[in-house]
């Protein structure tokens, strides 16, 4: 008898079967095939307990992970809630590594020797290239999970193909154990600022989500992040997602030689106010390029004190966080999720940039679409 053969499951038929009943295909129970629809049919009463049966599974395995909440004692600002986080994913020995990779508390300690220090590097030729080959996988890498964010797929799925398309690029996915961080990216919803840790909570419609990835390929980090609308969003979340982009954008559109980094809040906060938004002050954008996280450090608020000006070949983030009430947040106990304090939302845009002699380049820009973020599609 070839292995491959399927027997009848009805009692006492034992015959060649062929046909597969419909709702175990969709409910994922394997084998219950049978040889003929008369077979099926004789063997109905009993076998649509195997139905019932999965179908009482599948709910209690749904009310245990909505019934999840390792912080008792934690009151939520929002309605989101944490949901059970996937064992930490492998990266090949074969792929080169940034130094907190390996390391037990993620520590980058080439960072740190940096601490304190506000001066900006400028890239030389090969440097340069270098962060453009990166920005570009890294591109490449996000637009791969955000082709698949749609309403019940959760999280660490997008994780998962963040992680494999990085392997796929010979790419270390740079959050993975930085600081400690579990995961190899980062996707904030709704509520979320920034720093959301993947997890098994599935997207419902009228989500906005944030996917946030940076990639480390041959010795340098690219960073970027969309805000994108799972199945329908209503009206006022659509309007914060795009004035969010427009504040990216038109800070972009003021970088250039000779310009005070301190002077990208004022841009980024005037836009966001004039639409009735506010500005997060937490969390800045900053310098990149062998280092993950460096100087110069790059408010999104008015009126800051950043030190430095902007010079050909310095390579640096602008990610500004926009949100619908109040600016200030909080952090979840996992020590990364950081919300919103009155649980109203937040979104984020992110790209990594090049000061040339007369502007600059967008090194993670999309390269179809006419560039334009998913959003917009």
């Amino acid at each position: 008898m070839a292995a491959s053969m399927k027997i009848c499951e009805t009692a006492g038929c034992g015959n060649e079967a062929k046909l597969q009943c419909p709702t175990c295909i969709k409910l994922h129970i394997p084998g219950s095939f049978f040889c003929n629809q008369e077979c099926f049919k004789n063997s109905w009463k009993e076998h649509k307990a195997v139905h019932a049966k999965a179908k009482n599974e599948a709910k209690a395995a749904s009310e245990a992970l909505s019934n999840y909440n390792p912080w008792p004692g934690y009151r939520f600002t929002g309605k989101l809630r944490p949901y059970p986080q996937t064992p930490k994913r492998l990266v090949p020995d074969t792929i080169p590594r940034p130094d907190y990779a390996d390391d037990k508390d993620g520590i980058p300690y080439s960072e740190r020797a940096l601490r304190g220090n506000n001066s900006i590097q400028q890239l030389d030729d090969d440097d340069i290239e270098s962060m453009r080959v990166v920005g570009k996988l890294a591109r490449e890498i996000l637009d791969i999970g955000a082709e698949a964010v749609a309403v019940g797929v959760t999280t660490d799925e997008i994780d998962r193909l963040v992680h494999e398309a990085s392997i796929d690029r010979e790419c270390y996915p740079s959050p993975l154990n930085y600081f400690t961080f579990p995961k190899s990216c980062c996707t904030s919803i709704n509520e979320v600022i920034c720093h959301g840790i993947p997890d098994q909570r599935k997207l419902e419609d009228g989500d906005i989500l944030n996917i946030d990835v940076t990639a480390y390929h041959r010795g340098f980090h690219g960073d970027l992040n969309e805000t994108l609308f799972v199945g329908n969003v209503d009206e006022k979340s659509r309007t914060l997602v795009r004035v969010t982009y427009e504040c990216l954008d038109q800070a972009i559109q003021n970088v250039k030689p000779g310009v005070k980094y301190r002077e990208i809040g004022n841009i980024i906060q005037k836009h966001a106010q004039s639409h009735g938004f506010s500005v997060v002050r937490s969390y800045c954008g900053h310098g990149i390029h062998s280092l993950f996280h460096t100087a110069p450090n790059v408010p999104h608020y008015a009126k800051n004190k950043a030190i430095g000006i902007m010079k050909p070949g310095h390579t640096f983030t602008i990610e500004p966080m926009i949100s619908e009430g109040s600016w200030r947040d909080d952090t979840w106990p996992d020590s990364w999720t950081a919300v919103t304090q009155d649980g109203k939302r937040s979104a984020q845009f992110e790209h990594t940039l090049l000061v040339t002699d007369t502007g600059c380049d967008i090194l993670t820009a999309r390269r179809h679409k006419g560039g334009q973020p998913f959003f917009m599609d």
